[in-house]
């Protein structure tokens, strides 16, 4: 008896959730609108959950990395989300500058880390991590010195990092709708 894999791929979900939620708060952080409901909202239920549950189909298929970096980065969003907003629901104080910036390095070192497996991996995926741990990194930057002109930066970097994701999972569907690659990702 053969086992057949029923599933279908949910890396594309989890990217475009990641892809555009990164995207959205990027142009936030290049300066382009303020921070509202709609970058949160995006937080919470495509950058976080949809990413938990690209997480979870990767649980059942077997795939350690695709669990592990969806779930986490699905984590992360619903913990940024919680950062912004817990102080005023809940009264308690919100991170400092130095704590902000430990937050956002500890994610930076995880994408860096993780960053590794991809070198066995595609390279659309590459430029996804690596950019991202450049991101992060930028972002704990901008908070430890408090300049608004390496956030912007970051945000640049991120709107190209967002943008990345989206097209990786955008190749991914469409290259397997038409069972050949139409979208180039560098296979490995």
């Amino acid at each position: 008896m053969v086992n057949k894999d029923i599933f279908a791929n949910p890396a594309p979900l989890g990217l475009m959730g990641f892809g555009m939620t990164t995207v959205l708060l990027n142009l936030h952080n290049a300066g382009l609108f303020e921070l509202g409901s709609m970058i949160l909202a995006m937080g919470i239920f495509y950058g976080g959950l949809a990413q938990i549950f690209a997480g979870i189909l990767e649980f059942k298929k077997g795939n350690t990395f695709g669990t592990t970096a969806f779930c986490s980065y699905g984590l992360f969003w619903l913990s940024l989300v919680g950062l912004i907003v817990m102080p005023n629901i809940l009264g308690v104080n919100s991170p400092n500058a130095a704590a902000m910036a430990a937050y956002l390095f500890m994610w930076g070192l995880f994408t860096f880390m993780m960053f590794f497996s991809t070198l066995k991996m595609n390279r659309a995926l590459q430029v996804v991590f690596l950019t991202l741990a450049i991101l992060f990194w930028l972002l704990a930057l901008g908070e430890i010195t408090g300049s608004g002109i390496i956030t912007k930066i970051a945000g640049i970097e991120g709107i190209f990092c967002g943008f990345s994701a989206i097209y990786l999972a955008i190749a991914e569907v469409t290259n397997e709708t038409y069972g050949k690659e139409i979208l180039p990702i560098g296979k490995q």
